[in-house]
């Protein structure tokens, strides 16, 4: 066996909830005004949600504004009020108290980030990577790609079906790929292990929540060719039952969940989170522009997996450096050529990705950054970040 492991947690985790509810500013903020400038946190800890950092934007929130988003997004999220777990077992909007301690963006910053000859600055200084893989459909590792899998099915059936499960919730997959050579080469052999826990009202058995999970499992499209229900450990809330769940029991916090929003750890992460930042931030644009980058590198065939850093100095506009790293997968071109190419024919500049995916344009039929915080900020193909629209340009380098 050679075995690699990822999880994702579901929206109604409480990092989650920290995450949806400051992009949810982000996308409030940038609708009005898309020159705003944003970069907040948000803490979420029993029945209090407190926003701090700072922000520039010509659309002013009040406080009743901040109390009804965060009540809103909760809402949105599973946690309605609807009563099928008591106040004392989960959040409850009603109970809700928010705290705002929101500041003005330091005038330093801003200097550079807004030039005058129209350009865009990087808001901070930084490293960001983007990764590829041939694993599965996505472009994406197969361990991350099937803990989404089945988080979204446990998930989606939690929200139709409140009398039953909680939002709360919590998936792992364990990738079994035989031998060290396959797991370079992209070459998945089987789930060895999947992790499901879900919270459920207090009146179902846990031998019943077990059964209902198990069938979620079965009908979530999990591909036949790497999962057996014969072979493949399964363990459902393995602590047993699971009733008492959200923030009443835990706390989130914005940028907490950095490896189940990129690549289930696969892959290098940068040194930022995404969630409630603008898209001046290249701890969020750059990530986009890289994941671009690695997918359509690997979706023209020139790699089995790709790696693409960058990295930012704050106020200027250009990336200090660039390179790609197919890990030894490489078909026919080298890493130094497909390095060249990118720097000489992307700009990678934070106002070029900004025109590139519309950064600066959250809406409906678009994206949005609280929809983002919710999925994962990298492979969902309904993302503008994951078009693959420049395969023609690198499958171009074959000659």
């Amino acid at each position: 066996m050679y075995l690699f492991t990822s999880e994702v947690v579901s929206p109604g985790h409480p990092d989650k909830c920290a995450d949806i509810i400051a992009d949810t500013i982000v996308d409030i903020l940038l609708s009005h005004d898309k020159n705003s400038r944003v970069a907040s946190e948000v803490f979420v800890a029993g029945n209090k949600v407190v926003i701090g950092g700072e922000v520039k934007s010509k659309h002013k929130l009040s406080f009743k504004n901040y109390e009804d988003l965060v009540k809103n997004a909760l809402a949105k999220i599973g946690y309605d009020g609807k009563g099928y777990f008591t106040k004392a077992q989960c959040l409850h909007p009603d109970e809700v108290e928010t705290l705002v301690f929101l500041n003005e963006q330091s005038p330093d910053i801003n200097q550079g980030v807004d030039q005058e000859s129209g350009e865009i600055g990087a808001g901070d200084q930084g490293i960001m990577f983007g990764f590829a893989s041939c694993e599965a459909d996505e472009y994406m590792p197969a361990a991350i790609s099937y803990a989404r899998m089945l988080c979204d099915k446990v998930y989606n059936y939690a929200k139709t079906n409140p009398n039953k499960l909680g939002v709360d919730i919590k998936t792992q997959v364990t990738i079994d790929y035989g031998n060290k050579s396959n797991f370079e080469n992209c070459k998945p052999q089987s789930i060895h292990t999947i992790v499901v826990s879900a919270p459920s009202v207090e009146s179902l058995h846990i031998d019943e929540v077990r059964t209902l999970i198990m069938q979620l499992i079965l009908d979530s499209n999990l591909p036949k060719e790497l999962f057996d229900p014969q072979k493949t450990r399964i363990l459902i809330n393995p602590t047993g039952k699971y009733i008492n769940h959200s923030s009443l029991h835990d706390s989130g916090l914005t940028g907490r969940k950095l490896i189940v929003d990129s690549f289930g750890g696969y892959s290098p992460i940068g040194g930022g989170a995404q969630s409630s930042k603008d898209y001046t931030k290249v701890d969020r644009s750059g990530l986009y522009v890289a994941r671009w980058l690695a997918k359509n590198i690997v979706a023209a065939k020139l790699a089995k997996k790709c790696v693409v850093q960058l990295s930012y100095a704050i106020g200027v506009a250009e990336p200090t450096s660039v390179s790609v790293d197919c890990m030894g997968t490489n078909e026919d071109i080298d890493d130094n050529k497909l390095s060249e190419f990118v720097m000489k024919n992307y700009p990678l500049t934070p106002n070029w990705i900004k025109n590139k995916f519309e950064l600066d344009k959250p809406k409906a039929g678009h994206f949005s950054y609280a929809d983002v915080a919710a999925r994962g900020q990298v492979g969902q193909k309904d993302y503008p970040w994951e078009k693959l629209d420049a395969v023609a340009d690198f499958k171009a380098l074959k000659g």
